[in-house]
C-alpha cells in the first residue's frame, strides 16, 4: 500500500488500507468544506450534505476509518475552515477555501441537495463548523490536543462591512491514544536574535499559494510540513483520505516518508504523479 493513491470513496478505501497491514503513523487533511461546491454530482462525495450536523456525521465516519488506520500512537491533523449561512444567497462574505477556485458568497444557495431553510440557523450566522467536527472527533474517541491557528498574511478579499475580513482557519491535533507521537524538538524555530531555538507556538503564519497545476487552490505545503515532522519519522506513511492534487503524497516524499492516500476522482491521478515527482 505504500506510496499508491486509492480511487473511489475514502469510507471503502480506509478499510482496504486497514485490511492491508501497512499502519499510517499520523493523517494530514483538508476534507471538503461544507456546502462550497459540487465536485462532480457523485452521490459519495462529502460536503453537499442537507445540514451541517450531516455533513460532521459523515466525516466522522471517515475519521473512524482513518483511526483504523493508524498505529496506536498515530495522530491525525485536520484541517477545516468555517462557514456563514445565508438562506437567501446573494451577495455575502466570501468563504476563503484551499481547496476550491471560486467560492459561494454564503451558504447554502438553493441547492436541491440541501434543500431549503435549515432549522436553527439564522441568516448571517458564523456556523462554527470546525468546532463542531472537533468536539464530535472528542466525543468519537479521539483525543482532541490541540487547535493550531493557520494565519494568513494574504487572506482573500472581502466585500463584507459588518465584521472583519476572515484571515484564519484551523488545524486540529488529535490522537489515537493518550500517549502518542510528538517530535517537539523537529518543529523548533529561532529566537528573534537568531541564536536559539524556540518552542513552536499554536499560531503559524503561511502564506496561500495558487498552485497552476490544478483548476482548484491547494494548501500550501509549508503549512503541513511541521505536522509531518512533528507527527512522524524518516520512513513512516503518512495518510490522507482527502489527497486532492496531492501536497501531502509530495510532501511526504520531500521528508522520505512514504504516502497512502484516498481521492474520489480518479482523473486527479495524473495531477498527483506530477507533483510527488515534481515537488
Amino acid at each position: 500500500m505504500r506510496n499508491t493513491v486509492l480511487y473511489g470513496d475514502c469510507r471503502q478505501t480506509l478499510q482496504q488500507i486497514a485490511q492491508s497491514g501497512d499502519k499510517a503513523r499520523m493523517c494530514v487533511t483538508s476534507p471538503p468544506y461544507y456546502g462550497l461546491r459540487d465536485y462532480g454530482s457523485e452521490d459519495a462525495q462529502i460536503g453537499l450534505e442537507e445540514s451541517p450536523e450531516e455533513f460532521i456525521d459523515q466525516l466522522v465516519e471517515v475519521f473512524r476509518g482513518v483511526r483504523d488506520c493508524l498505529t496506536d500512537d498515530g495522530t491525525l491533523w485536520v484541517n477545516i475552515g468555517d462557514s456563514y449561512y445565508n438562506y437567501r444567497g446573494g451577495k455575502g462574505q466570501a468563504l476563503p477555501k484551499q481547496s476550491v477556485a471560486t467560492t459561494n458568497q454564503d451558504l447554502p444557495q438553493k441547492n436541491p441537495r440541501r434543500g431549503n431553510k435549515l432549522k436553527g440557523y439564522k441568516e448571517k450566522d458564523l456556523i462554527g463548523i470546525p468546532w463542531m467536527l472537533a468536539f464530535a472527533l472528542r466525543k468519537d474517541g479521539w483525543y482532541l490536543r490541540q487547535d493550531i491557528i493557520w494565519s494568513k498574511p494574504n487572506p482573500m478579499p472581502e466585500s463584507v462591512r459588518d465584521r472583519c475580513t476572515k484571515s484564519h482557519e484551523y488545524i486540529f491535533l488529535l490522537s489515537k491514544s493518550q500517549n502518542y507521537y510528538f517530535d517537539v524538538n523537529s518543529i523548533k524555530v529561532p529566537t528573534v536574535d537568531g541564536n536559539q531555538l524556540k518552542r513552536r507556538k499554536s499560531v503559524w503564519e503561511v502564506k496561500t499559494k495558487p498552485y497552476k497545476g490544478a483548476h482548484f487552490a491547494v494548501y500550501p505545503s509549508e503549512l503541513i510540513i511541521p505536522t509531518i515532522l512533528a507527527g512522524s519519522e524518516e520512513g513512516d506513511i503518512i495518510l490522507d483520505p482527502f489527497i486532492g492534487s496531492g501536497t501531502t503524497a509530495a510532501v511526504a516524499k520531500s521528508l522520505k516518508r512514504d504516502y497512502i492516500g484516498c481521492e474520489l476522482h480518479d482523473d486527479y491521478d495524473a495531477l498527483i504523479h506530477k507533483r510527488v515527482c515534481g515537488l
